[in-house]
């Protein structure tokens, strides 16, 4: 863990080297404050010794002057050091996120990942600076007052080494039981942002079947959970202000007690027991330091285990060596695949697939709910690795092209699609970056989209909100067809993509895809007989297995199932 966070400093170790420097520097330089006061007093003031107090006096605002530009640098460089980390850290685990296959996105939920990118990065932020700076600064401060303590004074030295050994007894049993706390806390603030995500996202069905209500109960019990564990961790830690109370105030009451007695005895000067009861406050005040960072390590080592865990994540689906580097054609084969989502281990989803599709073929693909339609055309692209057989496309295995490669020259459009926020023309070139604005123009055309851009005010140039939110399902997903057909792809892959767009500009689509990309292998998956029974050939599938594959009337003469679907709802619409 520690070793995967540290790999994320890169270009911040100077700035985390200079913290340390100037917080060492500016401990030495405080430290000797103290021992000026002494002079000023035994040597200036009881000797009536004006030089010697200005002298002393000098020197002492020289060190002050230090000690606060050493201070102001310290704080500079760890604030630098630890933002930059931080970015790092969220550069890290973003990047490595995008690696992912989607079995590797499965282990990890929407909201537990945003949570790692923001709350735990900070805390680990917080922990970082303090551990440069803090955590440097006050052993290095009780370390020379200590020293300074024991040059005085060897016997009342050991009134403050009492006192630090009961607080590290204090401070550790305080950080071993709060650290339990904590790990269950952070992995709660999951719950909570998923809350919050499926309540955003859904706020219209929330309030179309007055759910409000329920939602806020929900979010209330994910909020409490965080809250009771919290409490816990904090009633731990609240023990760490008395304990440290305990031992400033026991300090000052034996130093004082045995110091006046030192000077009646005359074996200590007044300049000295000031300059002790000054260290005491630098030795007790190093500790209070060291107990607030031990509590923010103590939270942010939950908080890194749960980064590391983004970063480490490997995921099973690799480029291999010498990957190739170009796809020769859309021809596509299936050799008896068997294909689970547990890699083996769990039901097979897809048995015993073999299936053989030209280059420039229209595939349809039908079935009903849960008949595993989607999970075939990924494997095209190699979202998911096969259990048993291989995928081919242009007479090759998936496994042997560079994924990058395959996955440019296999363009898939959801029923569920997706655009991003900025404007029609900057969702258009996700399928061709250097698109220029004609080309947009006419993938628009072919994907029936252009009539109602060109009724917005901006046309092109129209801002599209998150989500695609402020156009309808049917605009939403000929706009995403249009960003498909920009990459001209070897194989296009419609997933129930034109569900919410009416027959006559389905057909329109289907044959502009002909006069357009004759060359692309065309696969349509649908739930509408009328969407797909122009294809070449019709994949029929039943609960993972192919229960059918022909032409649309050779299916309706052999295949009792694709008739039925048909009959279906060629009685629906008659009977409309």
């Amino acid at each position: 863990m520690l070793k995967t966070l540290m790999k994320e400093i890169k270009q911040y170790k100077k700035a985390s080297f200079l913290t340390m420097f100037f917080a060492v520097t500016e401990v030495i330089l405080e430290i000797l404050i103290p021992f000026m006061m002494a002079k000023i007093i035994d040597d200036g003031i009881q000797a009536q010794n004006m030089n010697a107090i200005l002298q002393y006096g000098f020197v002492m605002f020289l060190l002050v002057i230090g000690t606060l530009s050493t201070g102001f640098l310290a704080g500079k460089y760890a604030s630098y050091a630890s933002t930059g980390f931080a970015a790092n850290l969220r550069d890290a685990m973003y990047t490595h996120i995008q690696t992912y296959s989607f079995s590797n996105i499965d282990k990890f939920s929407t909201a537990g990942l945003v949570t790692r990118l923001t709350t735990d990065v900070t805390n680990v932020q917080n922990s970082y600076q303090m551990l440069i700076r803090m955590c440097i600064r006050a052993p290095m401060n009780l370390i020379c007052a200590m020293a300074m303590a024991l040059m005085i004074n060897v016997n009342l030295s050991m009134i403050f080494i009492g006192a630090i050994s009961f607080l590290i007894i204090v401070l550790g049993f305080i950080m071993f039981f709060a650290m339990k706390y904590f790990n269950e806390a952070f992995p709660k603030y999951d719950d909570l942002n998923e809350s919050v995500q499926e309540n955003v996202v859904g706020i219209r069905v929330v309030k179309s079947f007055v759910r409000e209500k329920f939602e806020n109960e929900k979010f209330q019990k994910a909020s409490n959970n965080i809250y009771k564990l919290f409490v816990k961790a904090e009633s731990v830690l609240a023990f760490n202000n008395p304990a440290m109370m305990v031992a400033v105030y026991s300090c000052i009451l034996l130093l004082s007690w045995f110091g006046a007695q030192s000077i009646v005895g005359g074996t200590l000067t007044t300049g000295e027991l000031t300059s002790l009861f000054s260290y005491v406050m630098n030795i007790l005040m190093s500790l209070m330091m060291l107990s607030m960072a031990f509590v923010m390590i103590t939270m942010s080592i939950a908080s890194a285990k749960r980064i590391s865990e983004v970063i480490n994540e490997q995921s099973d689906l690799v480029s291999p060596e010498n990957a190739l580097m170009e796809v020769n054609n859309g021809k596509i084969d299936f050799h008896h695949v068997t294909f689970s989502y547990k890699h083996g281990t769990g039901e097979p989803v897809l048995r015993d697939i073999d299936l053989h599709i030209a280059s420039g073929e229209t595939i349809g693909i039908i079935g009903g709910t849960g008949s595993a339609k989607s999970s075939l055309v990924n494997l095209i692209s190699r979202l998911y690795d096969v259990d048993d057989g291989c995928v081919c496309v242009g007479d090759e295995d998936v496994r042997r092209y560079h994924l990058e490669v395959l996955r440019d020259e296999v363009a898939v459009v959801l029923q569920n699609n997706v655009l991003f926020s900025g404007t029609i023309l900057e969702n258009l070139r996700w399928g061709k970056e250097d698109a220029t604005l004609e080309e947009c123009v006419e993938a628009c055309r072919l994907a029936c989209a252009d009539d109602f851009i060109q009724e917005f005010p901006k046309k092109y140039d129209t801002y599209i909100e998150q989500g695609g939110t402020n156009v309808s399902g049917g605009q939403k997903q000929r706009l995403c067809i249009a960003r498909a057909l920009l990459k001209k792809p070897k194989i296009l892959i419609l997933d129930d993509s034109t569900s919410a767009v009416d027959t006559a500009t389905d057909v329109s689509i289907q044959k502009s895809f002909k006069e357009y990309i004759p060359e692309t292998t065309k696969i349509i998956i649908s739930q509408r007989i009328s969407s797909v029974q122009n294809a070449d050939r019709i994949i029929v599938l039943d609960d993972g297995i192919v229960s059918g594959f022909a032409s649309h009337d050779e299916l309706l003469k052999t295949n009792d199932i694709y008739r039925t679907i048909y009959e279906t709802q060629t009685k629906g619409k008659e009977e409309a």
